[in-house]
């Protein structure tokens, strides 16, 4: 099983990211299992909704290559998940969103959930793709550190920084936990691999995920399903195919000044 995992950095500027997180998915795939991390330049370096669009042109191509370059799932390693509904609609192999992912597992976990996200700009759009999943009875707040992207990468590889966002993290998660939230879900994939150090981690009682493996293991299951059932994404309503033609001209004309 070959599976594309799409990050939002680059390998320049977040290399000790990407070197950790290539040591955690060798740690978590099953036996056979190749997972290739590929990256977005420019990166997405600062936490507004207009650099997930930018984004998720690219992350929608990307699909569109995995799938011609033979690889069996597609993973959008970005708690946003920007591009994620329209990834589906152009390729036929599973495409699995960390954020989608993540809070769907939370629900197995305790009856209402809440996201801790590293930047405030980040929370209308969480509560956007909370309102998409349809979530919104389970997912029941979200609450903001304050970092950009780029500047939590620096916590890797540093013990006396991940102690410090950490702090910062139950800080914030702490309000949600007395609020009666029993799952608490990082949002980023960037927080999520810095506390995956921190193993059986929980804020007064309530568990704190890390979407990584999930969302790993939930592509493994659906390149498992697939193979053996042939079950695959609805093309009904929101994940229509548009006629190849148009994937074509979407691939082949981005615009810009």
């Amino acid at each position: 099983m070959k599976i594309w995992y799409q990050s939002y950095v680059d390998y320049e500027h977040g290399a000790q990211y990407w070197d950790a997180l290539r040591a955690h998915l060798d740690a978590i795939v099953d036996p056979g299992t190749t997972v290739d991390i590929k990256g977005i330049t420019p990166h997405d370096s600062y936490a507004h909704a207009i650099v997930e669009f930018r984004c998720a042109r690219e992350v929608i191509c990307n699909a569109v290559r995995a799938e011609r370059e033979g690889y069996d799932a597609f993973i959008i390693g970005h708690f946003q998940d920007a591009g994620l509904y329209e990834a589906r609609s152009v390729v036929d192999i599973p495409v699995l969103g960390m954020g989608e992912a993540s809070m769907l597992h939370a629900c197995q976990l305790g009856q209402r959930s809440g996201i801790v996200t590293i930047n405030r700009r980040y929370i209308p759009w969480f509560h956007h793709q909370i309102g998409k999943y349809g979530l919104k009875e389970r997912v029941a707040g979200v609450h903001a550190m304050d970092f950009e992207p780029g500047q939590i990468l620096a916590a890797f590889g540093s013990q006396e920084r991940l102690e410090t966002v950490v702090g910062l993290f139950e800080e914030q998660a702490r309000p949600l936990v007395g609020q009666g939230v029993d799952v608490l879900i990082p949002g980023g994939g960037i927080p999520m691999l810095l506390f995956s150090q921190l193993q059986g981690h929980r804020v007064d009682g309530a568990p704190v995920i890390n979407g990584i493996p999930i969302v790993v293991k939930m592509a493994e299951t659906a390149v498992k399903l697939r193979r053996l059932t042939g079950l695959g994404t609805s093309r009904t309503s929101d994940y229509v195919k548009p006629p190849a033609e148009i994937i074509e001209e979407f691939m082949a004309h981005p615009k810009g000044l």
